[in-house]
């Protein structure tokens, strides 16, 4: 159907901007929903049997509704990836190795350049936003997410200017 609406659409941003606006608008409702959901069963099925979080707790509330912005944000990247890629195959494949496999990979480094790596990695930067500890060599939750953003902002322009470009 992205052809149909190519076709239909001159200004081809626009169909990207709104498929992207529906997408994530959807994606941060049912992550906000299914998230805080989780976290209420969670704390029912364990009550008494481990230590307890309530939303009030320090962090807790921020990490709970920052499932939701996370998700948002990878939904976007997502996207811009299949947007990027033209095959689906391959954004999927794509966006496993921003995920799993390169973070993985920077496990191997040694701690001078595997620091700095995870550190600004964008998705676990951003992911710290679901975090209510840190460890060392991570980045505040904020300005983690904060650079998941800038991370997503830059691939989606690409794609947008490519998109724009190539499919004409």
């Amino acid at each position: 159907m992205i052809r149909t609406s190519l076709i239909a659409v001159p200004k081809r941003g626009r169909v990207l901007a709104a498929k992207s606006l529906v997408f994530a608008v959807v994606t941060f409702v049912v992550g906000e929903v299914v998230s805080f959901a989780a976290f209420f069963v969670g704390q029912a099925l364990i009550a008494g049997h481990a230590p307890h979080a309530a939303l009030g707790d320090p962090g807790v509330a921020r990490a709970v509704a920052g499932a939701g912005l996370y998700l948002t944000a990878l939904a976007v990247l997502g996207v811009a990836a299949g947007t990027l890629l033209r095959h689906p195959a391959a954004a999927i494949a794509a966006m496993v190795a921003v995920l799993f496999v390169l973070p993985g990979i920077a496990q191997a480094l040694p701690d001078s350049w595997r620091n700095p790596v995870t550190e600004f990695w964008p998705t676990q930067a951003g992911g710290q936003l679901t975090s209510v500890h840190h460890s060392a060599h991570t980045l505040q939750p904020w300005s983690g997410f904060g650079v998941m953003c800038l991370f997503v902002a830059i691939v989606y322009a690409i794609a947008w200017t490519l998109l724009d470009r190539r499919d004409v």
